[in-house]
C-alpha cells in the first residue's frame, strides 16, 4: 500500500477511536514542546519584570553594567526556543518506552558531576516521570549515593578498568564530554554487554553540556541553570571507615591543579594549614592513595592528629569512602575544586584555596546560589595571596 494509503488508514483508525503508537508519539512530542515554550515564556517575563524594576531605580554605574549584561543575555535567549525544542526532542526520545536508560558514562570532574550532571539527571527524571528502575548510572569510584535514585542500577568504570588506564585515556585538555568519545562508547558497550542492555537508550553528558553552554559563554544568566536542574542536599553516608575516625574532625585534601600549582609556596601553605588545624582538632586526609586524573595530591605526614584513610582503599570505592568521611566532618579545607563543592551538599562548610584564578567564576556563583537556596553550608574560595590576612583573622577569633 502507498504511503498515502498508510496515512489514510492511520487517520481512519484515529477517527474510529483506535490507538496508533506513531500518532501517540507525535502528540507526546507536541505536548513536551508546548511545555518547553511555556517555561521559556515564563522565564522571559520574569527577567523582563526584573529589568523593569532595575530601570525604575536611580541608575548608577553598577546598575548600568547590570542592565547591559541582562539585556545581552535576554537577547541571546530569543533564539532559545529552537535550541530547547531540539533538547526536548532528544530527551523525549530517550524517555519514551519502558526500556533501560544508560546515564553516562561520567568520566569528568567531581565538581561538574555534583553541581551540574546529577541535578540535570534529576530534573530529567522528574520532568518526564521516568521510573528510577529504568536508569543504569555509569560513573567511577562508587558514587551511586550522589544520584539518590533508589531502585536504579549502578555500574562502576573502575570495576572493569584500572585507574591508570582510565587516566591515560581521558585527555585532560579535552575532558569536557561534549561528544561521545571512543572511550565513552567502549564503556557503554561494555556495560550493555555485561548487564544485557541491548537496545538501551543513552543519556550522555553531551546533552547537558549543550544545554548549559550559553551560560558558560556569558550568553545566558543563572536562570538557564535553574530551568534544567533540580538540586538537593545529600544525606550523610554510612561506611565502616567512619567508625574508625574521631567523633569530631576536619576533612582536608590538597592536590595540585591549574589553580593550585605544585610550587614550594603552595606546599608550604598546605603543610601550614594542616599543621595549624591539627593543633586544635584532628584532621582526616581524604587522599585516596591512587591517581585517577591529572591531579597529584599533596601528601601530608600522618600522625595521631593527622589521620589518613587511604590504606586498602579500592579504586571502585574510593569516592564513596571519601564522601562518607567528608559527610561526617566539621568542615572541609583544601584545594578549590570539586571537593569544596561536594562538602556543602552534606551541610559541611568548605574553604578552598587557589593561587591562580584558572577557573570560571560562573561555577563558584552557581554553587553559592544553590547552597543559599538549600539552606546548607557554603563554599568560600580564598586566594593564597591573602592567606596571611586569613591567619590574622582566625587567630583573633
Amino acid at each position: 500500500m502507498s504511503e498515502g494509503g498508510s496515512a489514510l488508514a492511520r487517520f481512519l483508525r484515529r477517527l474510529a477511536g483506535g490507538r496508533d503508537p506513531a500518532m501517540d508519539d507525535v502528540a507526546r512530542s507536541i505536548r513536551k514542546l508546548t511545555e518547553a515554550q511555556r517555561d521559556q515564556t515564563t522565564a522571559l517575563q520574569s527577567r523582563l519584570n526584573a529589568l523593569a524594576d532595575l530601570v525604575g531605580q536611580r541608575a548608577t554605574t553598577k546598575d548600568a553594567t547590570e542592565i547591559v549584561h541582562s539585556v545581552r543575555a535576554l537577547a541571546a535567549s530569543i533564539d532559545a526556543p529552537d535550541s530547547d525544542a531540539k533538547l526536548f526532542e532528544a530527551l523525549d526520545g530517550i524517555a519514551k518506552g519502558t526500556g533501560p536508560i544508560i546515564a553516562g558514562p561520567w568520566t569528568g570532574e567531581v565538581g561538574f558531576e555534583i553541581l551540574y550532571w546529577v541535578p540535570f539527571l534529576e530534573w530529567f527524571r522528574t520532568r518526564w516521570r521516568v521510573p528510577a528502575e529504568r536508569f543504569v548510572i555509569v560513573s567511577r569510584g562508587g558514587v551511586e549515593s550522589w544520584y539518590g535514585m533508589s531502585g536504579a542500577r549502578y555500574a562502576d568504570i573502575f570495576s572493569t578498568m584500572p585507574p591508570q588506564t582510565f587516566r591515560e585515556r581521558t585527555d585532560p585538555d579535552a575532558h569536557k564530554q561534549r561528544e561521545v568519545s571512543p572511550l565513552d562508547q567502549e564503556i557503554v558497550d561494555g556495560v550493555s554487554q555485561r548487564l544485557g542492555l541491548d537496545g538501551a537508550a543513552l543519556l550522555h553528558p553531551r546533552l547537558m553540556y549543550r544545554a548549559f553552554a550559553p551560560f558558560w559563554k556569558d550568553e545566558a544568566g543563572f536562570g538557564l541553570i535553574e530551568r534544567f536542574t533540580s538540586h538537593r542536599s545529600l544525606a550523610p553516608v554510612n561506611d565502616p571507615v567512619v567508625a574508625s575516625l574521631p567523633s569530631e574532625y576536619i576533612a582536608a585534601r590538597f592536590y595540585f591543579s591549574d589553580c593550585f600549582r605544585d610550587t614550594p609556596a603552595n606546599r608550604a601553605l598546605a603543610r601550614s594549614v594542616i599543621g595549624r588545624l591539627s593543633e586544635r582538632v584532628p584532621v582526616v586526609l581524604l587522599n585516596p592513595g591512587l591517581r585517577v586524573d591529572d591531579h597529584a595530591d599533596y601528601a601530608a605526614a600522618a600522625s595521631n592528629r593527622v589521620i589518613s584513610i587511604e590504606t586498602g582503599l579500592a579504586p571502585e570505592r574510593n569516592l564513596a569512602v571519601q564522601s562518607a568521611a567528608l559527610s561526617h566532618a566539621r568542615g572541609f579545607v583544601g584545594t578549590y575544586g570539586g571537593y569544596a563543592y561536594l562538602a556543602p551538599f552534606y551541610g559541611v562548610p568548605a574553604v578552598g584555596f587557589y593561587s591562580d584564578r584558572a577557573f570560571k567564576l560562573h561555577h563558584l556563583h552557581v554553587a553559592q546560589r544553590v547552597f543559599e537556596r538549600l539552606g546548607s553550608a557554603t563554599v568560600m574560595a580564598i586566594d593564597t595571596a591573602h592567606v596571611e590576612l586569613v591567619h590574622l583573622v582566625t587567630d583573633a577569633v
